[in-house]
């Protein structure tokens, strides 16, 4: 018999959803640029593809395609899954919501000016995930917001 991976189990469960949706926080990252530049960098996905292609995540993510308000991946065990923002406001925040993933997930950039080159920005990561799902993900889940952050705000760093 094959091995499942997360994607076929959420498909075939038979699992009771959470009724609220799980929430993961990235530690609050400085970046050393104002957050009108650091906007008008995250508010157009296709500045992601240069800064996600050279980190550990390419490892674990494939076929990256990246357009001005949506993006999509295949992620190792999880599938195709997609982005799309639903919402901006002008060098605050970026909503993004899923797209061909086989849960919802919602993710938020939030940005906060503290100086004048100096930007703090945190992600948050809201997914509707089975109980089983979550209990063999959520440790990676937790551990990959904090990662792009951190990869995200070394490439926007000055």
């Amino acid at each position: 018999m094959g091995s499942l991976n997360v994607k076929q189990i959420i498909v075939n469960s038979q699992f009771v959803k959470n009724k609220d949706m799980t929430t993961y926080e990235s530690d609050i990252k400085t970046i050393s640029s104002n957050e009108e530049v650091v906007f008008g960098i995250l508010s157009d996905l296709n500045n992601l593809k240069p800064i996600l292609e050279k980190t550990p995540i390419s490892e674990k993510i494939k076929d990256l395609q990246f357009q001005t308000d949506s993006c999509s991946f295949i992620a190792e065990g999880f599938g195709k899954i997609g982005f799309k923002i639903i919402e901006r406001e002008p060098n605050k925040t970026i909503k993004l919501q899923s797209e061909h993933a086989p849960v919802e997930i919602n993710v938020w950039i939030q940005l906060k000016q503290r100086d004048v080159n100096v930007t703090q920005m945190k992600l948050t990561l809201k997914a509707d995930l089975p109980v089983m799902i979550k209990m063999m993900i959520d440790k990676k889940l937790k551990e990959g917001i904090n990662l792009i952050a951190d990869i995200l705000a070394s490439a926007l760093s000055k």
